[in-house]
């Protein structure tokens, strides 16, 4: 008997539950059984992280616009571009958010948003498939994976589920998702560490009967194994429904958006004292190849639309944790499988592309923008991609370590390798934090430089290390790493080293500097 048949004969795939949370019904996700755990050390803490999926590859100039190239802006999307007198501007920094996302607007003057820029990996992949496991999964661009970034972090928090769980140290779910699927992110190494909860239209009553022992058989091994998570799901279950119920009253979320009523169920189950980990929610359509914007009011249309319910929804979660005195427990972040290119198409959209902003919130987030606005030419093509300031892991590892409070090896197992520590959560936030104004002001040096340039044969980097690792990397405009220069440990100084043209096309590079929590991308040109 194959496996998903033998599961769809022992358990089904909606495990059926009493009406749970605003008609929201719950679902458990197995993968395979679990022979045995891996042992870590465990550190308690109440913080919780809730993770925004924009599904389709979300368009990150029409966020986050660079004021400073907005002419170019221009240039290069004329039948998109936003009115520049309605952009939002963020403080003293020559950047901006979309007109229609004043609650996120809101919350940044209160200091509670953070902006990080250019957000990407190495080598992009353009398929919203491909891009999205490698965002759930943390893997390198050329590496496949079963487990989830969050189902590592898990896995090793909680090293024996799902054996004797739940218990009184940790009874309630490790990761919700809300949707009708768990997400991969939540894979941990022998199981899902999740469960989901899926849209408001369906109810499901909890199946129990009687069960007859299962045989001494590597099929009745799974069929135990099966029964033990059916069996915790009803306690889940009644978990969740008391951490519901003991929620009466909540802040006024706008109607008509998805997100917003996710969110709301997420701050429901905070709010009632769920001590679980991890949540992660999603909102679609980001996919705008044609019709982006409204002809004649291009701050309008199916990306202001969207844009809007997300800033919406993103303000009603943090008023309502708020108002229930659980704000100061949730850190947030969003996240896109891919940005858009820079310049628009004929259709009045725009098509997939490589690094884009992502946005962390919460009142523990170092408030302001991270990194600097992308360098918008004059004479865009459409085969130019925004350069990677960060790599989207070096975000989750910096959550996992400065919010979870993450030893630094459980955080190489979890991320797979290292990554540089950023400047997302305040000193002084239980675990010990980085100086978002160091990152800011080291960002107006020069870092890195190379000269000749324009240059045909070769060019010269120079490069400055505050101490530390160092990585150079050079990649394409399509986001290709063309090649790694230095990977290592340097004193602090200055350096040089040569970048060979090894018959590379004529066309413009970027050289990525990364030093600690600095980085900093530099443009060179090979000509003919």
């Amino acid at each position: 008997m194959k496996r998903r048949e033998f599961i769809s004969k022992t358990l089904p795939a909606g495990v059926l539950l009493p009406s749970l949370i605003s008609g929201f019904s719950l679902k458990a996700f197995g993968a395979s059984s679990l022979l045995s755990a891996i042992t870590a050390a465990s550190q308690e803490t109440d913080h919780v992280m809730v993770i925004i999926q924009l599904n389709g590859g979300n368009d990150g100039l029409n966020m986050v616009i660079p004021l400073d190239y907005y002419d170019n802006l221009n240039l290069a999307r004329p039948n998109i571009i936003l009115p520049q007198n309605k952009i939002i501007k963020l403080g003293n920094y020559n950047t901006g958010i979309h007109p229609k996302m004043t609650g996120l607007g809101d919350l940044y003057k209160d200091g509670k948003v953070q902006v990080i820029q250019s957000v990407g990996y190495p080598t992009p992949n353009f398929s919203h498939f491909r891009a999205t496991d490698i965002w759930l999964t943390a893997s390198d661009s050329d590496k496949i994976i079963n487990t989830g970034w969050g189902g590592r972090y898990l896995g090793e928090e909680y090293s024996n589920f799902p054996i004797g769980y739940p218990n009184t140290v940790m009874p309630d779910p490790l990761a919700i998702q809300i949707g009708s699927f768990l997400s991969p992110a939540f894979q941990g190494p022998a199981i899902n560490m999740g469960m989901a909860i899926s849209d408001p239209v369906n109810f499901y009553n909890l199946i129990n009967g009687i069960q007859t022992p299962a045989p001494n058989t590597n099929a009745g091994k799974e069929l135990s194994y099966i029964r033990q998570v059916s069996q915790q799901t009803q306690q889940y279950a009644n978990v969740i429904k008391n951490a519901a119920n003991k929620v009466k009253v909540q802040g006024t979320y706008p109607t008509g958006n998805s997100l917003a009523d996710q969110l709301k169920v997420v701050a429901r189950l905070i709010g009632g004292g769920l001590k679980t980990r991890m949540y992660m929610v999603n909102i679609g359509s980001f996919d705008t190849h044609a019709g982006q914007v409204n002809a004649g009011a291009t701050d309008t249309g199916t990306h202001a639309t969207l844009l809007e319910k997300v800033s919406a929804a993103i303000k009603a979660f943090m008023d309502d944790l708020e108002g229930l005195g659980a704000s100061k427990r949730v850190a947030g972040m969003t996240f896109s499988e891919f940005g858009r290119r820079i310049k628009s198409n004929a259709g009045a959209g725009t098509d997939h592309g490589a690094a884009a902003p992502i946005i962390v919130f919460g009142d523990a987030i170092q408030g302001g923008v991270l990194g600097t606005n992308p360098v918008i030419s004059a004479s865009t093509t459409v085969n130019d991609n925004i350069p990677m300031q960060y790599d989207f892991r070096s975000v989750y590892a910096t959550l996992l370590e400065k919010w979870f409070c993450v030893d630094q090896t459980i955080l190489q197992n979890v991320m797979l390798k290292n990554f540089q520590s950023l400047p997302i959560i305040k000193a002084g936030t239980n675990c010990m934090s980085t100086d978002l104004s160091q990152a800011n002001h080291e960002s107006g040096k020069n870092l890195i430089t190379n000269y000749p340039n324009p240059f045909n044969n070769s060019t010269t980097i120079k490069y400055t290390s505050k101490g530390g690792h160092v990585l150079i990397q050079v990649f394409n405009t399509m986001g290709k790493l063309i090649t790694t220069l230095i990977d290592g440990i340097k004193e602090e100084g200055t350096y040089s080293i040569n970048f060979e043209n090894r018959a590379y096309p004529a066309g413009v590079y970027y050289a990525r500097l990364q030093n600690g929590e600095l980085q900093q991308v530099r443009n060179m040109m090979i000509v003919r």
